[in-house]
Formats: structure tokens, C-alpha cells, sequence
């Protein structure tokens, strides 16, 4: 009737996209930087490798400086763009529906969901290898299958919920690297950063570095539908994260290099932070370096399942999927969690029957706590190779290697 007012449910989307519901609390500009930082990065564990292969630190340094110019800043500005002018859940599958029609949308959907959960199944095994590798494999998988019901309900409840959970996450792995750019700065000496020897330069394995480090800044368009005012809020999230990651990289590399010794850069591998920190800091500091890569591969785990159950939703609500997809239940956070969990198990069931080959790697049965409890308490500069072992430090990154499949056909 004339007086009647009705009230939408639902913004405006553009023109055969999704809408984007308004029925839940909005994901606003804090909450949105630290899950695209945790989409982008999730802190400078895995760095290290760029200073081992750009033969010492100048290239490093410069790298993390440049990069982000030539590379971050234009991805994130085209995703800032984009996710502006198609403010719905979908992202990059209602970018590359309307520029190539529904059927390269859905392949990019499809391709982009896969190799979300291939990783996404990996964060809660490589936070139990952070703190307790030597569990038995009845207690491992019911550990793992605690954590992943855990984690998939908090995003079951609420972006606004993960988004909290995000910044809590992205403080506590980032603060041990400010303890550690404090208690560095004495023992900074400039000139160490100007180190570089091209007899050692790795080039792949540095712009490898480089691109792995400083990519993906597009996952977290997949969830534009769920951002308050995501024309102005989009654009200064991406702004903010882009400042975030850098310096997240640049602070520790320039306290580490610059206070360690010079002629020890061959030894800069993914997880070495931890040794620095046993050298700058003592015990105590190297722990919560090791605490805090555990609880990043949390933090991960949140950000990739939030962006692939709203790409899933954003894919019913276009039609590419069936309609209980779009329905906010426990259906699509639960597909996600449901292909992670299964995927570990199924890998070690494939390797057990020797169906596929793997990348041979030494495991340590010893947490990387009680490793720790076993070395000298105090070290100086001098007595860093007493601490040769860094496995138990290595990132998400080096990790994921190990995890690399080389096809072998079938066979009993």
C-alpha cells in the first residue's frame, strides 16, 4: 500500500551477480586488513629464504622495497577496483563471468576453490608439527579433526567473528618480531644490510621468494558482499594491508640482517628467525617466534575458509551451483572443512600404498619446545652454529614443499 514501507534484505548487485545480504553484522576496515594480510602473508615466516638466495641482504631489502610497486600495488589497486564496482560475495568468478561469460567463471571457480582447500588442508597439520610433531596417530587425527570442526565453526558463526579472531591472530604473530626489532637495535650495524655476493645468487629461488611472498592480494574479493560500504572500505583495507605486509617483512629482515653477523647469510633458510631470535633474545623469544608461526597457520586456515565458503555462496547466488549453497548454514563452511579433513588422511592412505611418490624429508620426533629446552640458554653472536637445526622453525611455506606430489600411477 501507499503508507506500507518495505524493507530490502538485500543492496543492489550489478546486473546478473548476487546480492549481497545485509541480514548479519558487516565486516568493517580492521577486520577485513587482517584477513587479507592473512590471505597475502600472515608474517615474515618464510622470508628468510630471500636473503640465502639473493646472496646476502641488499637484494632482499631492495626486493621487498621494489616489489610492492611493481607487483602488490597494482594487484591490489585492479582488486580494489573491481570489488568496488561488483560489490557482491563471488569475486574474481563475477569478475571473469562478466568479461568471458558463465562458463570460464565457473572453471575459474572451480580451480580457485581446489587449490584453496589443497592448502587449507594443510594449516592445522603444520600447526600441530609447530608444537607437538610426536603425537600418536589416533591422537593426531582426532587433534586435527578438533581444531578443523573448531575453526570452521567460528566461520559457521560469523564473518564478523573471524574477523575479530583475525586481528587477535595477525597481534600475536606479529609481536614477537617488535620484541625482537627492540632488543636488535643496539647491535645494528648499517653496513651489514649493503652485504651481497652475486657468486651466491639463486635467481629462481629469490623472485620465487619475491612472488610467493607478495601475491594473492584478490582472495578477499570473494567476500566483498559481506563489507560495509565496500566502494570506500575495499580500497583502504587494501591500503592498509599492503603497508601491513611490507613492513611485517621489512622491520624483522632489517633487525635480523642488520644485527647478525654478515658472513652468515648462506645460512638464511625458511625458519631461521627462530635461530635469531635464540641470538638476539634467548630461549624465550625464540619460543614465541615458534608459538607465533603456530598460530599464523590458524590464522590462514580462517582467511582461506572464509574466502572459499563465500566463493561458494557467491556461486549459487549467480547460479552455478545449487541453491542450498546460498543458504547460511552449516552446508558450506561445512563442504570446505569436509574436503580438508579428508584430504590429509587420503594423502597418507596414498603414500602408505606407495600410489604416489613423495619428496624424502627428515622429521623430527621431538616438538619444537622441548627441542629447545635441550640447547644452550645462552648464546652470543659467536655460538649461532650450536643451533644448526631450524626444521622445527620452518614456515608454511618451506612445509608445503615436502607436501609436493610427483604422479606414479596406480598400482598395489
Amino acid at each position: 500500500m501507499g503508507g506500507d514501507v518495505v524493507e530490502e534484505s538485500a543492496d543492489p548487485a550489478p546486473a546478473g551477480g548476487p546480492r549481497a545480504s545485509s541480514s548479519r553484522p558487516k565486516l568493517t576496515i580492521l577486520p577485513l586488513i587482517a584477513l587479507i594480510f592473512f590471505d597475502v602473508s600472515g608474517g615474515p615466516f618464510g622470508v628468510e629464504d630471500s636473503v640465502g638466495a639473493g646472496g646476502g641482504p641488499l637484494l632482499s631489502l631492495l626486493g621487498f622495497l621494489l616489489f610492492p610497486l611493481l607487483w602488490s600495488v597494482p594487484e591490489a589497486l585492479v582488486t580494489a577496483e573491481l570489488a568496488a564496482g561488483f560489490p557482491a560475495n563471488g569475486g574474481y568468478v563475477l569478475w571473469i563471468s562478466s568479461a568471458f561469460g558463465p562458463f570460464w567463471g565457473f572453471q575459474e571457480g572451480l580451480w580457485k576453490w581446489a587449490s584453496g582447500n589443497l592448502d587449507n588442508a594443510l594449516y592445522p597439520v603444520l600447526f600441530l608439527d609447530y608444537l607437538r610433531p610426536s603425537l600418536s596417530p589416533a591422537t593426531r587425527a582426532a587433534a586435527l579433526a578438533a581444531i578443523t570442526a573448531a575453526l570452521t565453526f567460528l566461520n559457521y558463526r560469523g564473518l564478523h567473528i573471524v574477523g575479530l579472531s583475525a586481528i587477535l591472530l595477525a597481534a600475536f604473530s606479529l609481536s614477537p618480531f617488535l620484541a625482537l626489532a627492540l632488543l636488535a637495535l643496539p647491535k645494528i650495524q648499517p653496513r651489514r644490510w649493503l652485504a651481497f655476493d652475486p657468486r651466491r645468487v639463486n635467481w629462481r629461488g629469490y623472485f620465487n621468494s619475491m612472488f610467493w611472498n607478495l601475491n594473492y592480494w584478490d582472495k578477499a574479493s570473494t567476500l566483498a558482499g559481506e563489507v560495509e560500504d565496500p566502494t570506500r572500505t575495499f580500497p583502504r583495507a587494501l591500503y592498509g594491508a599492503v603497508v601491513l605486509v611490507v613492513a611485517s617483512y621489512l622491520i624483522p629482515l632489517l633487525a635480523g640482517t642488520g644485527a647478525m653477523d654478515g658472513s652468515r647469510t648462506g645460512e638464511w633458510t625458511d625458519g631461521y628467525f627462530a635461530q635469531v631470535g635464540m641470538v638476539i633474545g634467548g630461549p624465550w623469544l625464540r619460543w614465541w617466534i615458534q608459538a607465533a608461526a603456530a598460530m599464523s597457520n590458524m590464522g590462514l586456515f580462517q582467511a582461506e575458509m572464509s574466502s572459499d565458503s563465500f566463493q561458494l555462496l557467491g556461486m549459487s547466488e549467480m547460479g552455478m551451483l545449487p541453491a542450498f549453497f546460498a543458504i547460511r548454514t552449516f552446508i558450506v563452511s561445512g563442504s570446505v572443512m569436509l574436503f580438508g579433513a579428508l584430504l590429509y588422511p587420503a594423502i597418507e592412505y596414498m603414500k602408505r600404498r606407495n600410489w604416489v611418490k613423495f619428496i624424502s624429508t627428515s622429521v623430527h620426533s621431538q616438538s619444537s619446545f622441548e627441542s629447545a629446552q635441550t640447547q644452550q640458554q645462552a648464546v652470543d653472536e659467536a655460538s649461532v652454529n650450536l643451533l644448526p637445526d631450524c626444521s622445527s622453525g620452518k614456515s608454511r611455506k618451506q612445509r608445503k614443499k615436502t607436501l609436493k606430489l610427483t604422479w606414479k600411477g596406480f598400482q598395489k
